[in-house]
């Protein structure tokens, strides 16, 4: 037996910690609405305990999502657990909250314009370390 979370569990705690902080709900408010600690809540997001059938539509049920959405891109027998860090920062507070801020900016010419501004500052930042 394999040691450590399996890949789908740890794929479907960072879907559950991506939708909890789009909709800006905390691990304890999440946990209130599923009856569990903000604990389990952790354990859950890090993959480390596995999430029930019944516990999982609880989750979907308390962030309104469809529960078939936390296993999107879940490819069978392709287990990644070295993620890249532009997948680590994808699932982070961070990467999550700019996803959601930058999603939420209506025009699509706007997010051009701060797409082509985040490249021009890497592209910048990448010839002072040269």
């Amino acid at each position: 037996m394999k040691d450590g979370p399996h890949a789908v569990d740890v794929h479907v705690g960072k879907t559950i910690r991506i939708k909890r902080l789009m909709r800006k709900v905390s691990q304890t408010e999440l946990g209130d609405r599923v009856g569990v600690t903000f604990q389990q809540i952790q354990k859950y997001e890090k993959g480390s305990n596995r999430v029930s059938a019944s516990m999982l539509v609880e989750i979907a049920g308390a962030l309104d999502v469809d529960v078939r959405s936390f296993f999107e891109d879940v490819q069978p027998g392709s287990a990644n657990d070295n993620p890249t860090p532009s997948e680590e920062f994808v699932v982070s507070r961070d990467g999550v909250l700019l996803n959601a801020a930058f999603l939420s900016i209506k025009n699509e010419q706007v997010r051009k314009k701060i797409v082509k501004l985040v490249q021009a500052i890497a592209g910048m930042e990448l010839d002072d370390t040269e």
